[in-house]
C-alpha cells in the first residue's frame, strides 16, 4: 500500500516525515514524501540551517506525480506541518486528485498548530484555512490538546471535556478524531472518537528532560498503518500508542534527545507492553 505523506522533514532527528516515515515502511507501507520543510534539526536546539519549500516546489512535486500516473495508486494521504501557508491549498488539491482517481483513499490531517508549552506556532492563515478546508476533508484528525480547543473553542482540560469537543469536530465530516497528548492520573492519555463510540489507551508518564519531539507525527502514522490494515479502531489506537510508548521507554533508557526509532525498531511491529482501550462512553450519537 502507498502513503503520500506531506509534512517537515529535518535531517538530524525524527520530526514529521522523519519521524513518519520508517515507522510506516517498517510496518511494510511504501511512502512517497514531500517535504513541505527542510531544516538540518528541530528549532529546539537554539539553533538550524534550511527553509521551509517553497509553495510552488510542493506543488511541482505534486504535479510530477500526478504526470507520472500513480496518484490512483495512493492508498492514503498523510499531511502534518505545513510550513508556508500558501502551502495549504495544495495539500488540498492533492487530496482531491487522489480521491478522485480512488474514492477510497484515506486522508488523515495531524492539525498541526501549536501546543501547551509553546502556543501556536505556525504562519498566520494555517490555523484558519485547517479549520475551514483540511478537518472537513480529513477522515481522520490527530489533534493535541492545544489544537483542539483552537478547532473548536471549547475548554480542554480532561478526558470528558475533550471527548465533547472531538465529538464536536465529527459534525464537520471526520469520521474519527483521536485527541493526543492529555493528562490523565495514570500519566497520559490518547482518547478516539467515532460515531460509535469513545475509548482511551492510557499509558505511564515518561519524564523527559528536554522535552522530546516528533512523538505527535510517529503516532498520527502509526494509527494510519493500523487502520490501513484493518484494524478495529480501538485496536488501531491500541497498537499505534503500544508502539510508541515502547519506542519512547527505550529513547530515555538511551539518554537520547531524539526518537530512538532505529534501536527501537521491533517495537513498532510488536509492541513488548500493549496498552488495552477502555470504552469511556457507549453513545453512538453524534452531537455537539
Amino acid at each position: 500500500m502507498n502513503i503520500l505523506s506531506l509534512q517537515s522533514a529535518v535531517a538530524y532527528g525524527y520530526v514529521g516525515n522523519s519521524a513518519a516515515t520508517f515507522p510506516l515502511q517498517r510496518l511494510g507501507f511504501e511512502v512517497w514524501p514531500v517535504d513541505t520543510v527542510q531544516f538540518s534539526n528541530h528549532p529546539v536546539y537554539g539553533q538550524l540551517g534550511g527553509d521551509m519549500a517553497s509553495p510552488n516546489l510542493v506543488r511541482a512535486v505534486i504535479d510530477g506525480l500526478t504526470r507520472l500516473g500513480v496518484l490512483g495508486q495512493c492508498d492514503a494521504v498523510l499531511s502534518g506541518y505545513l510550513g508556508d501557508a500558501a502551502t495549504a491549498p495544495t495539500v488540498l488539491d492533492a487530496v482531491q486528485q487522489v480521491r478522485a482517481l480512488k474514492p477510497d483513499a484515506v486522508f488523515l490531517c495531524d492539525p498541526v498548530m501549536g501546543d501547551d508549552t509553546t502556543g501556536r506556532y505556525v504562519r498566520d492563515g494555517i490555523p484558519q484555512f485547517m479549520a475551514e478546508h483540511l478537518v472537513p476533508a480529513a477522515d481522520i484528525i490527530t489533534p493535541n490538546r492545544f489544537e483542539l480547543q483552537r478547532l473548536t473553542g471549547h475548554d480542554v482540560t480532561e478526558l470528558a471535556s475533550a471527548t465533547t469537543a472531538a465529538r464536536m469536530l465529527l459534525d464537520r465530516g471526520p469520521r474519527m478524531v483521536v485527541v493526543t497528548s492529555l493528562p490523565d492520573p495514570a500519566g497520559i492519555a490518547c482518547v478516539m472518537v467515532t460515531a460509535q463510540g469513545a475509548w482511551a489507551v492510557r499509558t505511564p508518564w515518561l519524564a523527559f528532560d528536554p522535552a522530546i519531539h516528533g512523538s505527535g507525527d510517529c503516532l498520527s502514522a502509526l494509527l494510519l498503518a493500523h487502520i490501513l490494515r484493518n484494524a478495529p479502531p480501538p485496536e488501531a489506537l491500541s497498537l499505534a500508542v503500544s508502539s510508541l510508548f515502547g519506542v519512547l521507554e527505550q529513547t530515555l533508557a538511551l539518554g537520547r534527545r531524539e526518537l530512538a526509532l532505529v534501536q527501537a525498531q521491533n517495537e513498532l511491529v510488536q509492541p513488548s507492553r500493549l496498552f488495552a482501550p477502555e470504552a469511556v462512553d457507549v453513545e453512538s450519537k453524534r452531537h455537539g
